[in-house]
């Protein structure tokens, strides 16, 4: 079985503070993507040339590795073909969704399709 293409990988922050964080990653070179959050929603996108990160204050509880795949199902259907534990399942047969499970030291992993 060929293992599905996992996509862009960025990780997902929980921040306390989403203004603050917003202005410290932009002082590493960060931009804010527009259309992608913002500070109002308590959750933004920003981008370096090299990475993508995510900020989200206040939407959960700890950091996150996600993966933006073009088809989260197949990877659903190929994480359960290797018997690995998905915490939250794809809840649609179709179109946007996403998955979430732990890694074998709790990380949390998300694939998420938009």
């Amino acid at each position: 079985m060929t293992t599905p293409a996992l996509g862009q990988f960025s990780i997902s922050l929980a921040v306390n503070d989403i203004a603050k964080s917003k202005k410290f990653y932009e002082t590493l070179g960060f931009s804010a993507l527009t259309n992608c959050g913002s500070v109002a929603d308590k959750w933004l996108i920003m981008q370096h040339p090299s990475c993508t990160i995510g900020l989200f204050e206040g939407m959960f509880s700890s950091n996150i590795l996600t993966f933006n795949p073009s088809d989260v199902r197949a990877i659903e259907a190929h994480l359960n073909a290797h018997n690995i534990e998905i915490d939250s399942p794809v809840t649609s047969s179709k179109g946007p969704g996403h998955c979430m499970l732990k890694d074998p030291d709790g990380n949390v992993i998300m694939f998420d399709q938009h």
